[in-house]
């Protein structure tokens, strides 16, 4: 088996590198990444290497739509505490696991899927993660990284995790997290998509916790809902927010009113 300097640490041209990313990006451009999947694989898979590399062999097979990335992440999911690679890397700000938050852009990514027949993998895997999104954190990326392609076979998904959110929300149970505005960022994310569901979502959330961050992570559904469900949004979080919030709502109803004139 080629160790880690040679699959991840070396570009296709056989030139040392620092950043993965050079590894990993140029795939989209050459096939002779594919040579070293079954090394990464192995990588990612031996127990007897450290976790951040097994990691980044899962990041970087992900990424490349590789059938063992996704089913790694679809493992990991299942048992998140138990992932190999759980809380080698902790984020700053609420000093919590944050590898699922770099493996959802990986699941994001799907240029490679079609040709090598994984999208429907791919979206098992997205699911997983979405599911996921009421117990570990996504440093606030949830919002954005899904496509309406994606988001549109996630819908059942999304409102589960929502719903589920909101109820431990309610119940006051504890989170080492901002579980509020994570649930408003998913629901952001879902709005492009289906806006009804996005503003039912976010109206839940913020029905049960009602913080400035939350309803700032809230303004972009105006725009997004779109139509009356946005409009609808938009007056109910200039009740609630502040002035920063309800500048932004009235600058986003300001340009839905413009756009529907044009």
């Amino acid at each position: 088996m080629r160790g880690y300097g040679q699959l991840l640490g070396t570009d296709f041209d056989g030139r040392p590198t620092d950043d993965i990313d050079d590894v990993i990006y140029d795939a989209f451009e050459s096939p002779r990444h594919l040579t070293r999947v079954p090394g990464l694989v192995a990588l990612m898979n031996d127990p007897g290497t450290p976790e951040i590399e097994r990691f980044l062999a899962c990041v970087t097979l992900t990424t490349w739509g590789e059938a063992a990335g996704y089913e790694a992440v679809i493992r990991a999911a299942a048992d998140p505490k138990r992932a190999p690679w759980y809380d080698f890397s902790i984020d700053r700000k609420f000093s919590v696991d944050s590898t699922f938050a770099q493996l959802a852009p990986a699941v994001a990514e799907r240029d490679l899927t079609r040709a090598k027949g994984t999208e429907a993998l791919r979206l098992d895997a997205a699911r997983a993660l979405v599911r996921l999104a009421d117990r570990e954190y996504f440093e606030d990326r949830l919002g954005e990284l899904f496509d309406r392609d994606t988001f549109q076979v996630l819908l059942d998904d999304v409102r589960e995790v929502i719903g589920r959110g909101v109820r431990s929300l309610a119940a006051g149970e504890k989170c080492s997290f901002d579980l509020p505005t994570q649930l408003v960022d998913l629901a952001s994310g879902v709005s492009t998509v289906d806006g009804c569901l996005g503003v039912e979502s976010a109206m839940s959330v913020l029905g049960v916790s009602r913080s400035p961050r939350a309803l700032i992570h809230a303004v972009p559904i105006v725009s997004r809902a779109r139509g009356p469900e946005g409009r609808r949004f938009g007056e109910y979080l200039l009740t609630f927010g502040n002035e920063r919030v309800c500048a932004e709502v009235r600058e986003a109803l300001k340009d839905m009113t413009t756009r529907n004139t044009a």
